[in-house]
């Protein structure tokens, strides 16, 4: 999510500039990837829908079931401390099929969702995450389940109990107005929010229970089909690619889409409205869907030359791009905000620059495909991205990460200094320091470790936990058996002090 920017730096420099700073001078950081790259040359290739990450460094992600008591009984809450009642315990969400319809006119949205899960205890009842809505049925594997709701929680008795390791699906059918998640200490609005010609749907941190029920938390992912009706003339778009061409019938069209990928659940969207829509492929062969709102229709051209240009560069640097397609939307929607919807960011009624579709890229590697077990690690996602804001100026030549670094250092009174980005906090949970002291942390790992051993850890880190979940141990302990270093000095400096930390040398 881009929220924060850098203050002004002068203008470009003449040349571009991509010498390490700080390290071995004369090497660029493209030269040194690449050589370092294993089959580089492919790394945009689409992907066809791997579930698991590499199995030569495999790690275990968070189990959903970590909220679960030994009772029958699965836990409302799946275990994160700063967000007790996000997600749930007692399963383990494998896929959801959503079939959905949604009239502008009158706000109403109307829906039957399918969750397939598999059972971490036995179950005699569960819950699913569910804000507002009117839920008119339920079954659990075709037989009729009883059901009460409690705050946003969707309690769910089925007819008979579920055993440990059972695979099982849930069917709810439901509708009404969707209400947006509203907190004036983040975002403000999030979640399903309507707009005059449809829906702008962006859900971090938990505002998928807004539109879907769900085990709101980005430690259960899962693979998605949407099936998205609107009335005619107007466009549904969702995570991954189209399924076959939208069929239109009696004034309504339906629009089918796969995200074949594990996903967290506020990266799902179903934006809706009108808009110019342009498809293409990126230099490498990875295919781009962007789509932008009647108002931006100016900046269509630019968002897919951009989007492909980006993509492509991220896969030099992160690693293989980790889904089928890339692409991006800009609705027109005043969000004040982007958020990096899987495969699709979304900018809220701004035209994006570079500097930004850059970091809503990076988040595809640092937040999609490795998502954040608990809340608290939210750097690894923005600390990531907006470190990858550095190294695509650096890329471009408007300034290195070590002046950017040196910008923000150099304010001693900054607030960012109070707050240790290494615990975001649930009521200041998109802070500024999270952004730009998370990403002052790399570059100072950058500095201690070298490039020829920082740019291998990145790729490490992306292939090791590919579509799985992350913490920020997990990152220390690579860091350390990638440089053969003792970081743990570092990190507590830059992730969990409330001091500006010692200047690096």
């Amino acid at each position: 999510m881009s929220t924060h920017r850098l203050p002004p730096f002068p203008g470009p420099t003449t040349t571009p500039t991509t010498t390490p700073t700080g390290v071995r001078a004369g090497r660029s950081v493209s030269a040194l990837i690449c050589a370092l790259a294993v089959g580089a040359a492919t790394a945009c290739a689409p992907s066809e829908g791997a579930v698991a990450p590499s199995q030569a460094a495999a790690v275990a992600p968070a189990s959903p079931g970590a909220g679960a008591s030994r009772s029958t009984t699965g836990a409302p809450g799946i275990g994160d401390p700063d967000f007790p009642s996000d997600g749930n315990g007692g399963y383990d969400v494998q896929h959801y099929d959503l079939r959905l319809s949604y009239d502008p006119s009158s706000r109403k949205l109307a829906g039957s969702a399918t969750i397939e899960a598999k059972a971490a205890q036995d179950l005699t009842s569960f819950d699913l995450d569910l804000h507002g809505l009117t839920v008119s049925r339920v079954t659990v594997d075709g037989g009729a389940a009883s059901f009460s709701r409690g705050k946003d929680e969707l309690v769910i008795e089925p007819g008979k109990r579920i055993s440990n390791g059972d695979r099982f699906a849930v069917t709810v059918d439901y509708s009404g107005v969707p209400e947006p998640m509203r907190d004036s200490a983040n975002l403000g609005q999030y979640g399903f929010i309507s707009t005059a010609d449809g829906a702008f749907v962006t859900c971090e941190p938990n505002g998928a229970k807004t539109w879907f029920p769900s085990n709101d938390h980005p430690s259960d992912k899962a693979t998605y089909d949407f099936q998205i009706t609107v009335p005619e003339g107007l466009t549904a778009i969702a995570n991954g690619e189209m399924a076959g061409t939208p069929q239109t019938r009696a004034g309504k069209t339906t629009f089918v889409w796969q995200e074949k990928h594990p996903m967290a659940s506020y990266l799902a969207t179903m934006t809706t409205g009108k808009f110019q829509i342009r498809t293409g492929t990126s230099d490498k062969g990875l295919p781009i869907y962007v789509a932008v709102a009647d108002s931006f229709r100016g900046s269509l051209g630019q968002l897919l030359t951009q989007t492909g240009k980006i993509t492509d560069y991220w896969s030099t640097v992160f690693g293989p791009y980790p889904f089928s397609s890339t692409g991006g939307v800009i609705d027109d929607y005043a969000a004040g905000y982007a958020l990096e919807n899987q495969t699709k960011p979304i900018y809220g009624g701004f035209s994006p620059e570079p500097a930004i579709i850059a970091h809503e890229l990076a988040h595809q590697w640092f937040g999609d495909s490795l998502s954040i077990a608990r809340w608290r690690d939210l750097w690894l996602n923005e600390g990531f991205a907006t470190y990858a804001e550095w190294l695509w100026a650096e890329h471009t030549g408007q300034y290195t990460a070590d002046s950017a670094f040196k910008r923000y250092y150099a304010n001693a009174t900054d607030s960012m200094w109070a707050y240790p980005p290494g615990a975001a906090r649930a009521d200041d949970l998109f802070s500024a320091a999270v952004y730009n002291r998370g990403a002052m942390t790399l570059h100072a790992l950058r500095r201690e470790i070298g490039d020829d051993k920082f740019f291998p850890l990145i790729r490490a880190w992306t292939d090791a936990h590919r579509y799985g979940n992350v913490t920020t141990q997990d990152f220390i302990a690579l860091a350390e058996r990638v440089s053969g270093k003792d970081l743990k000095g570092l990190f507590d400096a830059w992730l969990f002090q409330p001091k500006r930390p010692a200047p690096i040398t």
